[in-house]
């Protein structure tokens, strides 16, 4: 853990780590540093906790009224090669000619 500075509530610098939290005495302030290279990535799952890769072919399990469009996904239809996005609860892909973005949680492997 490095060294801590100056407290992140009112800058004043005589702050002191106890062994599981930053302190500041002079506030009362307690924080957590966090390392950035402790951050866990989040992984997407499908509906059975299954891991999804870009690339896999998925099928979807409930009927799915596409918003802005008067299309309808119908459960079983077989999504083939999707595409992992930054938001582990969703993927991009095509369905029918369309580009759309589904919520993993209507999907399995």
């Amino acid at each position: 853990m490095s060294t801590v500075d100056s407290c992140v509530a009112c800058n004043m610098e005589n702050t002191y780590f106890d062994g599981s939290m930053n302190v500041c005495p002079d506030c009362g302030h307690e924080w957590v540093e966090v390392d950035p290279s402790s951050a866990v990535a989040k992984i997407a799952r499908d509906s059975n906790g299954t891991e999804l890769f870009s690339g896999d072919s998925v099928t979807v399990i409930k009927d799915l009224k596409v918003k802005g469009s008067s299309m309808v996904i119908k459960r079983g239809t077989k999504v083939k090669s999707i595409r992992l996005t930054d938001n582990h609860e969703e993927v991009d892909c095509k369905v029918e000619g369309s580009g759309i973005v589904l919520k993993t949680c209507f999907l399995k492997k």
